[in-house]
């Protein structure tokens, strides 16, 4: 397999709970999907980037930096979904979901999800984690934590603080999951027609999905996780990150 074959998709939508339309965000003169863009475009694996988006307001905003984009039904119920849908027309091997809201998930990281990809084929979709920060809190649940195995797979993510650290004694390192992955395109074929489980309804995510129907997922640590931007106010301390001079 070359790099020929990796498709990244970024799946944008305008509705919003928090910050309706927040893919044309500006963002320090640039919206906030073209940041996301540019990055994906760096990484040296990816072969083609290609927006996701049920709005043709968006359409017509990556047609205008330059980026390829496609519309997508607004029924999907999920990012995942609205990348299946555009990567199962093409002949990809395997297929980036890159969220459009982490405008600093830098092109290292995404590197690191597709090489294992590229270089084992007995795996089938891998994903990313860092330690927890320095004040952050296990207990936040909008922070997703996962454990793994010895072997780097995925034992599982939740919500909650795992693992209970019942003995203090014991050492226990929190692993702050990162929602990007990396599919072999027959994997995501599969899991976007698989129903969601009771425990990814249980905790409200769907990389569950795979752990219940037992398909391996693979965890590349990074150094340090990556802000995202959820309400006006995460912009605002993005925007602030990005103007800061590099240490």
């Amino acid at each position: 397999m070359t790099h020929q074959d990796v498709l990244a998709v970024i799946p944008v939508r305008w509705g919003s709970t928090r910050f309706p339309g927040k893919a044309l965000a500006d963002l320090e003169g640039r919206p906030l999907v073209e940041h996301v863009w540019r990055h994906a475009m760096a990484v040296r694996s990816i072969d083609r980037v290609v927006v996701a988006t049920d709005d043709e307001r968006i359409l017509a905003a990556v047609a205008d930096f330059g980026g390829e984009a496609v519309m997508t039904a607004a029924t999907h119920h999920s990012g995942t979904d609205r990348v299946a849908a555009v990567a199962l027309t093409t002949s990809c091997r395997v297929v980036v979901n890159i969220q459009g809201d982490e405008p600093l998930l830098d092109p290292e990281a995404m590197d690191a999800a597709v090489a294992p990809l590229l270089a084992d084929d007995t795996l089938e979709a891998t994903t990313l984690a860092a330690p927890l920060a320095e004040g952050d809190h296990a207990d936040d649940p909008h922070l997703v934590k996962v454990v793994t195995a010895a072997n780097g797979d995925a034992l599982y993510f939740s919500r909650s603080p795992i693992p209970f650290q019942r003995n203090r004694e014991a050492e226990a390192t929190f692993l702050h999951h990162i929602g990007l992955y990396a599919f072999r395109r027959e994997l995501l074929a599969e899991f976007s027609k698989w129903p969601p489980g009771n425990l990814e309804r249980a905790e409200g995510l769907e990389q569950l999905r795979l752990l219940e129907r037992g398909r391996r997922l693979r965890v590349i640590l990074v150094q340090h996780a990556f802000p995202g931007i959820d309400t006006p106010r995460d912009l605002a301390r993005v925007a602030a990150l990005l103007r800061a001079p590099a240490p």
